[in-house]
């Protein structure tokens, strides 16, 4: 089976994107299968790749393969699988943490395929129809490469609806306890695999906290949209002389309490439930001030059509961060929103500052994680922006 593209729709397949719109396909096989694997062939039929189809999707296949001579079948997920994570184990912190990303789709060669571990606990996630086709060489794999692990499978992610996917929890093997402990650079989370955001932590930002950690010597710190607590433990491992964690979410923030008691650190942390804009601007009016404050909020740009109103709900938290920092106090903030590039978060930042009356250098320009890796190819891998600031007058 084959899809026809469009007159010059091919360049970026040459480029070795591994995306192809519905737009740019002139002509596909009726009835197509979801996960079905095809050529894909340009306008004058000569062959660029071979990808995986998602009928109910606007990203209509994902390329497997830019090589005519590889085969798509259960041994290419286990080679890849084991290649990615080969790949991890040689990265310089690999002994430091607990909890890694061991796939990251796309730029792991298995498109639509998440897998993260926790100890001897894997969690995975598809993503995709073109990856649902495979779901159970994607298991025989797992087991193959982590013989002696539990596995879950977390697919609950919305993301599914695009795809025409039903949402689906599933023990694979072992049993899910409760909360797993994982430990990063000496400091101990818990992790609840079964219900927490994502597959359970942001591995993404394990980088980031080691650079809070770094910053927060003698600070008092304010940690919002906390999650489980992971950027104020690294403060308070790092020296802070208090933190403040807010969170909306009750039961996460019950797990950031129960985070910094299994670190030593209730002495030194107060956890605030409270909506996180509300709550900046009553600080304001309130006097207060920080030494240094992180912003991680949830994705604000889930669509193009929301890229305005999330831009203004970014530059609302930091206009308000701002304000309650003296000068030489320290501002990391971020944004996983895909939609939004660094370019455009910065400039969003930089607005803020100026409506605050602050003047702020930037330190550092953060990101994710390398266990989360972008190819050259694939920039929309790229989602995780970061600016690390410090106010130098007011």
């Amino acid at each position: 089976m084959s899809l026809i593209l469009a007159p010059g729709r091919e360049s970026s397949l040459r480029r070795r994107h591994p995306w192809i719109f519905a737009g740019a396909i002139a002509r596909q096989p009726q009835d197509l299968a979801p996960g079905a694997v095809v050529d894909v062939l340009d306008a004058t039929n000569a062959w660029c790749a071979r990808a995986g189809v998602s009928p109910a999707s606007q990203i209509r296949a994902r390329v497997w393969t830019f090589d005519p001579q590889e085969r798509v079948d259960a041994a290419l997920i286990l080679h890849r699988l084991e290649a990615a994570v080969a790949r991890r184990r040689h990265l310089p912190d690999f002994e430091a943490a607990t909890a890694w990303r061991y796939v990251f789709a796309e730029s792991d060669g298995l498109p639509g395929l998440i897998v993260d571990g926790y100890g001897e606990t894997i969690v995975f996630q598809i993503l995709t129809a073109g990856m649902e086709a495979w779901r159970d060489a994607v298991r025989t794999a797992l087991a193959a490469v982590f013989p002696q692990c539990t596995i879950l499978e977390r697919s609950d992610v919305a993301v599914r609806k695009k795809e025409g996917l039903q949402e689906r929890v599933a023990v694979i093997a072992g049993q899910v306890p409760g909360l797993v402990a994982v430990e990063e650079y000496g400091i101990r989370f818990w992790v609840d695999v079964l219900c927490g955001q994502k597959t359970g932590m942001y591995l993404d930002q394990r980088t980031n906290r080691q650079a809070v950690r770094r910053a927060a010597a003698g600070a008092r710190v304010l940690n919002c949209f906390c999650y489980t607590g992971g950027f104020g433990l690294a403060a308070l491992a790092g020296g802070a002389t208090e933190v403040t964690q807010v969170e909306s979410s009750a039961t996460a923030l019950a797990l950031a309490q129960r985070n910094a008691m299994a670190n030593g650190f209730e002495g030194r942390v107060r956890h605030v439930e409270a909506d996180v804009f509300s709550f900046l601007r009553a600080q304001v009016q309130a006097g207060e001030r920080y030494d240094l404050i992180i912003l991680d909020p949830p994705k604000f740009v889930e669509a193009k059509a929301a890229l305005a109103r999330g831009c203004r709900g970014y530059k609302d938290i930091n206009y308000w961060a701002f304000r309650l920092l003296a000068p030489g106090g320290q501002l990391f903030t971020f944004s996983c929103s895909g939609l939004v590039d660094a370019a455009l978060f910065q400039k969003v930042v930089a607005d803020a500052a100026l409506d605050a009356g602050v003047e702020a250098s930037i330190l550092a320009f953060l990101a994710q994680a390398p266990d989360h890796p972008v190819r050259t190819s694939f920039p929309e891998a790229a989602y995780l922006k970061g600016l690390h600031l410090v106010v130098t007058a007011k």
